[in-house]
């Protein structure tokens, strides 16, 4: 006798592939869950991480910015002690030349002339003046000219004051350079070495002809000789 099943199986196998599939889903979901949770962590942690390199670089950069600033400044405080220190130098180095100046103005001032501003940059000197007439300027220039110390005086204006104003006639002004005698003594000597060398280059082409002249007869002699 044949058996005829009744149940509704398609109804059942329907639902158990229901069931299996609800329950896949829910495992892949479980896992993607799981995954996108453990990828947020790792991403949180590496941004929590960079961003406390950065703080650190920050701190580290500010501490540097600091740090250069101070040796900007420590450059600077070293560049004027070093100005400071040459400055100080020079006027040392200077202070006899400086003395031997102001004589050498005092030594070429006449009679009839005085100084009214006296002003020195570098070794260029800047005089203004009074005098009782022309020729006592040109008498100061001449001493000027003829001074070890000083050289090429260059009068700039020459006018004359109303009367009443000063005693003197006429106010001058001229510029004058300062020197030191061992300048041109140097330059003297460099020049007669340069004149010696030049005579005794011109001597030797003179020798060297008579020796070989000298040469030529004692050979002409000894051919004849033989």
């Amino acid at each position: 006798m044949a058996r005829i099943n009744l149940l509704p199986w398609r109804e059942q196998l329907r639902e158990e592939r229901r069931q299996r599939f609800l329950v896949a889903l829910g495992m892949v979901l479980l896992v993607a869950g799981g995954l996108v949770f453990l990828g947020d962590q790792y991403l949180n942690a590496s941004i929590d991480a960079q961003r406390a390199r950065n703080d650190f670089l920050r701190k580290e950069i500010a501490v540097l910015d600091a740090r250069i600033k101070e040796i900007s400044e420590l450059k600077t405080r070293r560049q004027q002690l070093l100005e400071r220190m040459k400055i100080i130098q020079d006027l040392q180095g200077n202070r006899p030349i400086i003395g031997r100046v102001f004589d050498q103005l005092v030594r070429t001032l006449p009679d009839g002339v005085y100084f009214t501003s006296l002003k020195m940059t570098g070794k260029n000197i800047a005089i203004e003046g009074a005098a009782e007439s022309n020729n006592r300027v040109s008498s100061l220039m001449r001493n000027l000219d003829g001074s070890e110390w000083l050289e090429a005086p260059n009068l700039t204006a020459v006018k004359a004051v109303t009367a009443g104003a000063l005693d003197q006639a006429n106010v001058f002004q001229l510029t004058v350079q300062q020197v030191q005698p061992g300048e041109d003594g140097d330059k003297g000597e460099g020049a007669k070495k340069e004149g010696a060398k030049k005579e005794g280059g011109a001597g030797l082409p003179v020798a060297g002809g008579a020796t070989q002249s000298v040469r030529d007869d004692a050979q002409k002699k000894g051919g004849k000789r033989k």
